[in-house]
């Protein structure tokens, strides 16, 4: 029987843990932002094959990236100086929770509100820029969103800058209701003050750009650029094929469904959009 047996010297047991507990605790962990799947190849991608610009590199798909991240891909360094922070919205709809939930979005993204504002230097001209952070509450567009791109073009005109914004939105902010709603007319108006000043306005669309942001500022660009295989639309796509009783294209809202239909002036790989804009801002009257 001492064949079969096992001395205590080489088998320690804490009482206190169940065998379940030891099993669980010595089981190896991969952690869950080591790997990412690509939604467009489907292909598990090692995080640091996707590099800074988050693009796989099995289809060359664009993931989505935060606004610092894009930030750093697209400015000068150290040129960067952030505006318009500290406005907080007054929660017009007394919206349950809805406070919370923006100081869980402010922890998460590191960010004030769904769009970082302020002044930068792209190729060395200077411009007003803006970009839309999809990790904060979808990027929906609230008072607070929309007073912030306002101030950005009453900015620019002061300053005779260009205008180029990144946008990324799930639509208007349902929290705040028709004040949310408003902020299509309050920006539009600032868009045309700033083209009656004879100023150049850029825009990126980003995956997603829809709801009242494609309606309004993200489609009022003197030049409209977009990412590959960016969706961007106004309603949802089951919304429009109830509505209209029709199939859709398989490609229907993505950026090279709209270029083909003139919706979109071209579409730029994301290595190469800090050249482009570059090159577009400095070509439209832009200054160093």
């Amino acid at each position: 029987m001492a064949l079969f047996g096992k001395k205590e010297k080489y088998i320690r047991i804490n009482p206190n843990r169940s065998i379940r507990s030891r099993v669980e605790r010595e089981t190896p962990e991969v952690p869950d932002e080591l790997f990412a799947k690509c939604p467009a190849c489907k292909h598990v991608i090692y995080q640091k094959d996707l590099g800074p610009a988050k693009i796989c590199p099995a289809c060359s798909y664009n993931f989505r990236i935060s606004a610092k991240e894009r930030l750093a891909l697209t400015i000068d360094e150290n040129s960067f100086a952030e505006l318009f922070i500290g406005i907080e919205t007054s929660d017009p709809l007394n919206f349950p929770g809805y406070k919370e939930k923006i100081e869980l979005a402010r922890e998460k993204t590191g960010l004030d509100e769904a769009v970082l504002t302020g002044t930068a230097s792209i190729k060395g001209t200077k411009v007003a820029l803006a970009i839309m952070d999809s990790n904060f509450i979808m990027a929906s567009m609230g008072t607070v969103v929309g007073e912030k791109i306002t101030r950005l073009f009453e900015l620019a005109i002061d300053e005779k800058l260009p205008v180029v914004i990144f946008t990324a939105s799930g639509g208007a902010r349902m929290q705040e209701g028709i004040m949310s709603l408003m902020q299509m007319a309050k920006i539009s108006a600032a868009v045309k003050r700033h083209s009656n000043a004879g100023l150049f306005y850029l825009t990126v669309l980003t995956d997603p750009t829809t709801g009242g942001v494609t309606a309004s500022f993200a489609m009022e660009g003197d030049i409209i650029l977009a990412e590959p295989q960016t969706l961007i639309g106004f309603a949802g796509r089951r919304v429009i094929e109830t509505t209209v009783r029709e199939n859709l294209p398989d490609d229907f809202q993505k950026a090279e469904f709209l270029l083909e239909h003139g919706f979109v002036d071209a579409i730029v790989k994301r290595m190469d959009l800090r050249d482009t804009i570059g090159n577009l801002v400095a070509f439209h009257g832009g200054h160093k």
